[in-house]
């Protein structure tokens, strides 16, 4: 059993939640931390955190890293061609 102090502004917001919701302070707590454990305890990797975001905003590109040397190699070629 955990015993858990709250300030008394939080106390009195749960005390209307668990009103509004018709539920305990109890259940509500209880929701919480366990939202709150999932979220901190979860083992995803960078690229899992991130994988939505990956290429979005690319130059459509897929093998950039693969070409980059005969990139190189053109800009310099152009800019030194004149």
């Amino acid at each position: 059993m955990v015993t858990v102090r709250l300030p008394d502004q939080m106390e009195a917001q749960l005390q209307t939640l668990t009103e509004i919701e018709n539920s305990t302070k109890t259940d509500i707590i209880r929701n919480a931390l366990a939202e709150y454990l999932e979220k901190h305890l979860s083992e995803k990797t960078a690229y899992e955190l991130g994988k939505d975001l990956f290429g979005r905003h690319g130059s459509g590109d897929t093998d950039r890293s693969a070409t980059y040397k005969e990139r190189v190699k053109k800009i310099i070629h152009e800019k030194h061609s004149h």
